[in-house]
C-alpha cells in the first residue's frame, strides 16, 4: 500500500491523497477577476488527481495585490466568478483550497516575465503599506506603516475575504503568513522595527498574524480546515527563524489550525537559501514533532518515491507540489502508476491508464 495514496481525513473532509496544488500566482487576472485561464489551470490539476487544488495567493483588498494582474475575493463579483471553478474542482473528486492574503510592502509590481519591479501610483500601481516604513530592497517604494486603525481595516478584510470564499465553495481556506508578505512582515524583527504592542517582543510581533488566524478559524465552519503558511525561517542571521516558527505554531494549534503549509524565505532579496531536493522538509518535521500539528512540506519534491519517502517516513502530513504540476498537471496520476497504487483515473481518460 502506498502511504502516498492513503487518504488522510481533516475535519469533515476526507482528502484522497497526500497531493496539495501549492498556491502559485498565474498573474493572469484583471481587476482580481479569475478567468478561463484559471478554470482550465487549476481545473486540469484536479482531474489530474491532486487531493487539494489551491488557488493562489487571493487578495483581501485591491492594495493587498502582489501585481495589478492579481487574484482577488474583496468582492462578490470575484466570488461569482470563482463559483465555477470551486464546483469543477469539487466534481472531479479534488477539495477546492484557497489561500488568501496581503502582499504588504512586496505589493504593486508588475509580473515575473515582465521584470518584477516596481509600479508607481502614476502608471496603474499604488502605495504599498507595511508594519514599519522599511521598503524591500534599495529598488522598492518606503512603505506606509500602518496604524491600528489600519491593522483593524486588514483584520476586517480578512474576515470578509474568508466569508467571500465559502460563499464561492471552497473547502479550505489557508492564511498566507509567508514569503515576505503583510503577516510575515509583522512576524520578522527583519521587517517590523514597530514599538507599541505589534513590535519587539516575539510575543507583540505575533500578536497580529494571530489575530487574523483566529478571526478567520472563527468564520470558517467548524467542519472545513483551515492551513497557515509561513516561512519557517528567513534564511537571515537575527530574522525569522525555526525557533521562532515553533512557537508560533504552538499558538495555531492552539487557535485550532488544522495544518501548517511550511515553506521559507521570501523577506528580503538577499538571503542565501541552500536550495535542493526537499529542502524545506526538515523544518516541516520539526514543527510537526515539536508542537503535534499536522504539517505540508513544499520545494523541490519531484518524484514519486521522494514524496512517498517523506509521507511513509511521517516526516508530513502532505507533500505540497508546484513547478513539477506545472511541468505535468498529471503527476499524481503517473506517480500513483510507478508506486503501483490502485487509483482511479478519469473515465474520460481510462483508455490510457496504463
Amino acid at each position: 500500500m502506498s502511504k502516498l495514496f492513503s487518504p488522510v481525513q481533516m475535519r469533515s473532509l476526507t482528502l484522497r491523497n497526500r497531493i496539495m496544488v501549492a498556491p502559485m500566482c498565474q498573474y493572469s487576472s484583471c481587476d482580481g477577476l479569475p478567468n478561463t485561464w484559471h478554470m482550465v489551470h487549476l481545473g486540469s490539476r484536479a482531474v489530474g488527481g491532486a487531493a487539494v487544488v489551491m488557488v493562489e495567493a487571493t487578495a483581501v483588498c485591491p492594495e493587498g495585490r502582489i501585481s495589478p494582474s492579481d487574484c482577488g475575493l474583496w468582492n462578490d463579483a470575484q466570488a461569482k466568478a470563482f463559483a465555477p471553478i470551486a464546483a469543477f474542482i469539487t466534481e472531479q473528486g479534488a477539495i477546492p483550497a484557497v489561500q488568501i492574503g496581503h502582499a504588504g510592502r512586496k505589493a504593486s509590481t508588475t509580473a515575473p516575465w515582465l521584470g518584477g519591479g516596481a509600479i508607481d501610483p502614476a502608471n496603474g500601481g499604488w502605495a504599498p503599506s507595511a508594519p514599519s516604513p522599511l521598503p524591500f530592497s534599495s529598488d522598492s517604494p518606503v512603505p506606509l506603516e500602518l496604524n491600528t486603525e489600519n491593522l483593524e481595516q486588514v483584520a476586517q478584510q480578512f474576515e470578509a475575504t474568508a466569508k467571500r470564499a465559502l460563499d464561492a465553495g471552497f473547502q479550505i481556506v489557508e492564511v498566507h503568513m509567508a514569503h515576505g508578505y503583510l503577516l510575515h512582515q509583522f512576524l520578522s524583527p527583519l521587517s517590523n522595527q514597530r514599538t507599541d504592542q505589534y513590535g519587539g517582543s516575539l510575543e507583540n510581533r505575533m500578536r497580529f498574524p494571530l489575530e487574523i488566524a483566529h478571526r478567520v478559524r472563527a468564520i470558517w465552519p467548524e467542519e472545513l480546515p483551515v492551513m497557515v503558511r509561513i516561512s519557517a525561517t528567513d534564511w537571515v542571521d537575527g530574522g525569522w527563524n525555526l525557533d521562532q516558527s515553533v512557537e508560533l505554531c504552538q499558538k495555531l494549534k492552539e487557535l485550532e489550525i488544522d495544518l501548517v503549509d511550511c515553506s521559507s524565505g521570501g523577506l528580503v532579496p538577499d538571503a542565501v537559501i541552500p536550495v535542493a531536493p526537499g529542502f524545506q522538509t526538515p523544518m516541516a518535521t520539526e514543527i510537526r514533532k515539536a508542537v503535534g500539528i499536522a504539517t505540508g512540506t513544499v520545494g523541490l519534491i519531484t518524484s514519486a518515491v521522494q514524496a512517498e519517502q517523506i509521507i511513509a517516513t511521517e516526516q508530513a502530513e502532505v507533500v505540497s507540489l508546484a513547478r513539477e504540476l506545472l511541468r505535468d498537471p498529471y503527476w499524481p496520476l503517473h506517480a500513483a502508476h510507478e508506486l503501483k497504487a490502485d487509483y482511479p483515473w478519469p473515465v474520460q481518460y481510462e483508455r490510457a491508464k496504463p
